[in-house]
């Protein structure tokens, strides 16, 4: 069995039809069918339930497929030890990020590009149910999440921060001048938030559930940058992370108010494949941010506001 007949197949089974298979294979279809044939030959199995047209994967197929992600991540990740240096790897490092830790992404980068100056990185935003899908198929070599609130499976966790939750609306907004704000009174302004599918939206609606609340936004959307324009047309406020204005920068017409009754604190890290051996590329990012701290990170910006003291939250 050659590995890229392997190769071949997992693309046809990703792409669920032969011609478009074969163009991303750079092979003609014939080519193709046959390479898949001659993989059936030497694992003595049907792998392709075949008609006119691609219809599916046979059961055998289907096991054959998730051995043969494995086969090729590990037959990849061969390839690159091999050719690793005492420079670092080259090659791409495959992330996936929540919305809510992009603000954090920066630090991870500079940190694994300093050991690695010749590797790429690949940053998509995705939800932390797509990141677990990510991981368990090797698409990903790793991902930046929550780790507490809907913990992923088989995974290795490394913590490196904590996100906190703040009120954000125009500077010319009637709240703009408070300090703090209670939950109930920020939830009782015109909202702009995350929509549910993001988990930084259901962990807002717990918190509001132990307190007693209910939110009902009247905008919603899977990208901040859709909340950060509501909130800047200023008939909007939102509820986002604190890290929100490492982003955004000192030099804004927006404030932040740090909400309390409740206060809460979230932690967020890097998640990767609980296997071995793990790929390099994955080796070299659980590496490169050993005894990170992103917390420390944000608060040298003075972009992101303290946290208020016990005093001021009494008051």
């Amino acid at each position: 069995m050659l590995i890229r007949h392997l190769s071949f197949f997992v693309t046809l089974a990703e792409e669920q039809h032969f011609a478009r298979a074969a163009e991303v294979c750079h092979i003609t279809q014939p080519t193709l069918s046959a390479a898949i044939r001659k993989l059936e030959d030497d694992l003595r199995v049907t792998l392709i339930a075949r008609g006119n047209r691609y219809i599916g994967l046979t059961p055998d197929g289907e096991r054959v497929l998730e051995w043969g992600r494995q086969i090729l991540s590990d037959y990849d990740s061969l390839q690159k030890d091999i050719a690793g240096s005492k420079k670092g790897l080259s090659g791409t490092l495959r992330l996936g990020v929540v919305p809510a830790a992009m603000a954090a992404v920066s630090f991870l980068s500079q940190r694994f590009s300093l050991e690695n100056p010749d590797a790429t990185i690949e940053i998509k935003s995705m939800t932390s149910r797509a990141i677990q899908h990510g991981l368990d198929t090797f698409e990903l070599d790793g991902g930046l999440t929550y780790l507490e609130n809907e913990p992923l499976e088989n995974v290795q966790r490394l913590p490196l921060y904590h996100e906190r939750y703040v009120f954000v609306c125009r500077a010319d907004h009637p709240l703009a001048k408070r300090r703090t704000l209670p939950w109930a009174e920020a939830v009782s302004q015109s909202l702009c938030l995350l929509s549910e599918d993001m988990q930084n939206r259901r962990i807002l609606n717990g918190i509001a559930v132990s307190a007693g609340l209910t939110l009902k936004p009247s905008v919603v959307s899977n990208s901040f940058l859709a909340v950060c324009s509501h909130i800047r047309n200023g008939l909007w406020c939102s509820i986002v992370p604190h890290t929100f204005f490492y982003i955004l920068g000192d030099k804004t017409d927006l404030v932040s108010i740090e909400l309390i009754e409740p206060h809460h604190r979230q932690a967020l890290g890097l998640v990767i494949s609980n296997r071995s051996p793990q790929a390099p590329m994955t080796k070299a990012l659980a590496r490169a941010l050993q005894g990170a701290d992103f917390d420390a990170d944000f608060e040298r910006h003075a972009a992101v506001p303290p946290p208020p003291s016990i005093s001021s939250i009494a008051r």
